[in-house]
């Protein structure tokens, strides 16, 4: 009855009537996205799905982690095996995790060997802004942006000097803090900070005695998390025609686990990713813009506290990007782009590093109320060889404010090193794995508000998956991924409403006794409602996030039930520099899974004292 009552809440958003917008939402419509196209453009003028979370948005949330923050957002899954600095992945259109591109202030992250970043272990407090583009982008950035791309940007100041201060605490024992300075004028910008936060948590994992139940152990302790994080951030505009910005962030992190004497029960990980960015303006229509990063992710484990494994990835990329404009509302965009991964360890490959360069072009151009986007990327890697990618998007202004676009892409996913080269597991003859998707979004305004709505199908080929009959990983999957996705942002006397609705349809195409079954984890129905009122110093805020039935396994023979999830959150402004934050989850206490036999938290509260002029 509630999801169905949330349900017509969203339903009649899209077509019904409300008070005025308000003008500060206005605003917001205005926030620029440089994710969609690799240059600057108004959110309401991109032709792709995009959320974009920032440093407003995320303090109202009271988000706890970046998984945490993007939980509900529609066309993304969550999937969390235990409670704080655990595994989390985040499934974007019904695409695995690793089929997810993540950028760190433009410098693209992720672990060479597995393939995913560790998304749950980027410190909150230091992110100024969180842009989400659905749908692919391998045109633009080469491999794994088949579902989307996620593009996190550390806080960057500027301006008068600004201190800030956060103190924290809750449930599972968990205490947090932050410190940071930012500031740098009108021309220059800099900004350093810090953040620590622990957890005593829970026990992650439910055991079993059989070996292939859970995590096939019983550890019933509780399995604690603490985070270290630091950035810097700072740059300098010598005049209209040049500047220079540079960043770095490192995040130090140790978790307990539920394992055994082969995998571990603890493991120690560093995350890091420096970078450099120059941009120039040698004409009036030319931007040159060269920049260059690395990311280092270091992994050890250990068995009751004895040393097991160590696994660094290194990850040098270099980019040259020039933006010519043709004329008002027509811009051509020519890149290259290279990168070197590189790893090393207890374990043996048999190669330890590879590069791979990319040279992509872009056009956009305007006419009226007609937008047209094209892009075209070439990749040489070195060890699978040449892989072209292409995108192209259509959008039409209609009467009444309704904007329709059609988008066709193609993207790929190059294999790991775990995937060509683990010893015995790996199998060096993989190719990539190969999608083609399709889309057609219509948007639209409403007295209090905008909606908007997308229907997509992905085709994915060449999927790697472990083959029995070789012991090895192959090239022998396939799917097909069909979804809508609904939203609407309503102002509404003086409430401030978000609803999400996302609908999908992941089926295994693959040949054999899983052809027709749902993909593992991926729940064919989401529903998200989001409110938020300021009353004078105060300000109220509630979430409901539903998820629908899913299946752990590739037999759906392992059914994760329904689960509802309810938020409420409070602010209290003491002064206007100074505010106290409350926030509840999982007010019902729902038990509930989104890993077969993985726990997941109760009821919490916690509390949070911020200061920040």
């Amino acid at each position: 009855m509630q999801s169905f009552t949330l349900l017509t809440v969203v339903l009649t958003a899209l077509t019904g009537v409300a008070a005025p917008v308000a003008a500060e939402e206005a605003t917001e419509l205005d926030a620029v996205v440089v994710t969609a196209t690799r240059t600057p453009e108004p959110e309401g003028e991109t032709l792709a799905s995009v959320t974009l979370f920032d440093r407003a948005e995320i303090e109202r949330r009271q988000a706890l982690s970046v998984p945490d923050l993007l939980r509900g957002v529609a066309g993304v899954t969550v999937v969390q095996s235990g409670g704080p600095g655990q595994p989390s992945s985040v499934l974007v259109r019904g695409t695995d995790a690793d089929q997810v591109l993540v950028l760190i202030d433009g410098v693209k992250v992720g672990s060479a060997t597995l393939g995913s970043v560790q998304l749950e272990n980027l410190p909150i407090a230091e992110i100024e802004r969180i842009e989400l583009v659905r749908g692919p982008r391998s045109s633009l950035y080469g491999s794994e942006a088949i579902g989307g791309v996620i593009q996190i940007f550390t806080r960057k100041g500027g301006g008068a000097l600004t201190p800030r201060v956060s103190l924290g605490g809750g449930s599972y024992g968990t205490a947090s803090g932050s410190l940071g300075i930012s500031g740098g004028g009108d021309r220059g910008w800099f900004n350093l900070g810090g953040s620590l936060e622990r957890t005593d948590g829970f026990n992650a994992c439910d055991g079993r005695p059989d070996p292939f139940a859970g995590c096939g152990v019983y550890e019933l302790d509780r399995d604690g998390y603490r985070n270290q994080s630091f950035s810097a951030r700072g740059g300098f505009r010598f005049n209209e025609r040049a500047e220079l910005d540079a960043h770095v962030l490192r995040s130090d992190n140790r978790v307990d686990f539920d394992g055994g004497p082969y995998s571990g029960n603890s493991a120690r990980s560093v995350q890091q990713v420096l970078g450099v960015t120059a941009r120039l303006s040698p004409l009036d229509p030319w931007t040159l813009t060269l920049s260059g990063g690395r990311f280092w992710d270091q992994y050890r484990a250990y068995y009751d506290g004895a040393f097991l494994d160590r696994f660094d990835t290194e990850r040098d990329t270099l980019s040259l990007q020039n933006d010519l404009a043709l004329a008002p509302g027509h811009l051509l965009t020519l890149g290259l782009d290279y990168q070197e991964d590189r790893v090393d360890g207890t374990v043996a490959y048999t190669e330890d590093s590879r590069d791979n360069t990319g040279v992509f072009g872009q056009y956009q151009g305007r006419w009226g109320g007609l937008d047209a986007r094209l892009s075209l990327r070439q990749d040489d890697n070195q060890q699978f060889g040449t892989q072209g990618t292409g995108n192209g998007a259509l959008g039409i202004e209609l009467p009444g404010g309704v904007r329709v676009v059609a988008s066709y892409g193609t993207a790929f996913k190059a294999p790991t090193f775990n995937d060509l080269y683990y010893p015995v597991f790996g199998n060096p003859d993989l190719d990539p794995e190969q999608s083609r998707s399709a889309e057609l979004e219509v948007t639209g305004g409403l007295p209090a508000g905008l909606w908007s709505l997308s229907l997509y199908q992905t085709d994915i080929d060449e999927l790697i998956a472990f083959d029995p009959f070789t012991y090895q990983v192959a090239n022998i999957d396939q799917a097909r991924i069909r979804g809508l996705e609904a939203t609407t942002r309503l102002s509404l006397w003086n409430w401030a409403l978000v609803g999400e609705l996302t609908l999908l349809d992941p089926v295994n195409e693959s040949a054999g006794p899983n052809d027709g079954n749902l993909l593992p984890r991926r729940p064919q129905q989401m529903l998200s409602l989001d409110l938020n009122r300021q009353l004078g110093p105060w300000t109220l805020g509630a979430r409901v996030d539903w998820t629908g039935r899913r299946y752990d396994d590739l037999a759906n023979e392992v059914r994760l039930d329904p689960y509802t999830l309810v938020t409420l959150r409070v602010e209290y402004a003491l002064t206007d520099s100074l505010c106290l934050q409350g926030r509840i989850d999982n007010l019902l206490d729902e038990d509930y899974e989104t890993a077969a036999f993985y726990n997941q938290p109760g009821r919490g509260f916690y509390l949070t004292l911020r200061y920040e002029p």
